[in-house]
């Protein structure tokens, strides 16, 4: 599940380069408080940029950053609530905020789950290999920026059409950037060229591959679930309840976060969001899209399918619509006057494409469950406005003007006007349907075994093991920071 078998030369190897590089590896407990960093790596964080190629940038990879660019220490979960006079709804929206990670997303702490028990095991050597990283966009992004402060080589890999933000970023990043055919449905183009390299290079590259790696799905589990549940022990007040998780499929990492809520509220539910564009999930569908961050047309090896309780298929035209309601001045005008507050029109632009999808999933959401004041639903604000700049542009020139009667149209359509179509709360077999469709991507295309397939759905241990890693993994971080010796 995620392989700690020891390769001493290459964990030697590791541990020269950190200790030549004083470099400190964080711990996952560490990430989910980080109060308990040494008072000597924060006393040296107040001089450091956010997103600086700078090592003690890994003790940042945590969602309670103070949020500001420069120099910030820690604080409370970064998070936002989004009022009535956006959603229509009686219901409480919160959504965490992925900007004040280092590359303003939190897939970077996806990639370090993933990154961290390879170093400190040796199934990657930082010295005489290249790391990886296939990717709709952030996943890229922060496994480039991971493998520069651990001063080892990268490739990103990632659809053609992906933001230019993105590319133009990865190119002063990344050893080598890598983009794939299609757009942010195409993934098994990004498979095909990690096999590809794999017959070409061979041994001097290691794959980390997302949408497989145990490490994505498990540091979603620790720390992104648990960001929430403190979230919703802060705000939520007698008599409330917290109903759901809503998160996009994507790499089925963020989506981890659920389960564990699942283990704290047995009766809270896990939402599935994904592109109406391409409805693998809702109905075996396909087609490409515009809801950057969430790659699809297949079930990624790493979604726990049989704890997911609904599908939300969002259409992407909405999001596009938003995006401009959100962060052109008309639009911001515009929800204004329709009484949303001052702070929170100036907040408007946390919100990336793939977070203004996962809102109106939680829209859909509460309005399928008819909640109520009393209800609390959460979902994730992956990125932020600052890495889709040029798709405004890119609408300027496609549309014209966005003007007040447009403003108008998307904020009592789109946005208040989102209702149950396109739902589907899944039943035993319904779950299973989706499951197997891992079939094709995994054991056909990737090697994967019909056993573990099967173990995912019939084994009551098979995810709980995951779950249990998070100590041991720690373990062996302490260990190697210990023999690093600084």
């Amino acid at each position: 599940m995620i392989n700690l078998k020891l390769r001493k030369e290459a964990r030697k190897n590791n541990i020269s380069r950190c200790r030549e590089r004083n470099i400190i590896l964080p711990t996952i407990v560490q990430m989910k408080d980080p109060e308990s960093i040494p008072d000597g790596i924060k006393a040296q964080l107040k001089g450091v940029g956010l997103w600086d190629v700078n090592p003690l940038n890994l003790f940042r990879i945590t969602w309670k950053n103070e949020p500001k660019d420069r120099g910030g220490i820690y604080g409370g979960v970064n998070y936002v609530e989004f009022p009535r006079e956006l959603t229509g709804l009686d219901a409480r929206i919160i959504a965490l905020v992925g900007k004040w990670f280092p590359t303003g997303s939190h897939k970077v702490g996806a990639t370090y789950g993933c990154l961290a028990p390879a170093l400190v095991s040796g199934n990657f050597d930082s010295v005489n290999q290249k790391a990886v990283w296939p990717s709709t966009g952030n996943y890229c992004r922060g496994g480039a920026y991971n493998s520069a402060l651990l001063v080892c080589e990268s490739i990103a890999i990632l659809p053609e059409e992906m933001s230019k933000e993105r590319f133009d970023w990865l190119s002063n990043i990344a050893g080598e950037v890598i983009a794939t055919p299609g757009c942010e449905s195409n993934v098994k183009e990004i498979f095909d060229k990690c096999k590809e390299l794999r017959e070409e290079r061979g041994d001097d590259i290691v794959i980390f591959n997302q949408f497989e790696e145990f490490g994505n799905y498990l540091w979603h589990y620790e720390v992104t679930g648990n960001a929430v549940k403190e979230v919703l022990d802060k705000e939520m007040g007698h008599g409330e309840s917290y109903r759901g998780f809503v998160s996009s499929t994507g790499s089925a990492g963020t989506i981890a976060a659920g389960d564990f809520l699942k283990s704290i509220y047995p009766e809270s539910k896990i939402a599935a969001t994904e592109a109406l564009q391409c409805p693998t999930l809702l109905r075996n569908g396909f087609g490409g899209h515009r809801i950057e961050g969430i790659g699809d047309k297949h079930v990624p090896w790493v979604h726990n399918v049989k704890n997911t309780d609904m599908v939300i298929a969002i259409d992407d035209a909405d999001c596009m619509g938003i995006l401009r309601l959100f962060n052109e001045e008309v639009g911001k005008d515009y929800l204004a006057g329709k009484g949303v507050s001052e702070e929170i029109v100036d907040k408007l632009d946390l919100v990336g494409i793939s977070g203004i999808s996962n809102l109106l999933g939680a829209i859909k959401f509460a309005r399928y469950y008819e909640l109520r004041e009393d209800d609390v639903v959460v979902t994730i604000l992956t990125d932020s406005m600052d890495l889709y700049e040029s798709r405004k542009i890119e609408m300027h020139e496609a549309y014209g003007k966005f003007t007040r009667e447009n403003a108008a149209e998307v904020y009592h359509g789109a946005l208040k006007n989102q209702r149950i179509d396109n739902v589907l709360e899944l039943s035993y077999y319904e779950k299973l349907r989706i499951h197997n469709l891992k079939y094709f991507t995994w054991i056909e295309q990737q090697g994967r075994t019909v056993e573990e397939l099967n173990s995912q759905w019939y084994d009551r241990n098979y995810w709980k093991n995951i779950q249990k890693l998070t100590s041991v993994i720690d373990k062996e971080i302490i260990d190697f920071n210990k023999e690093v010796g600084l």
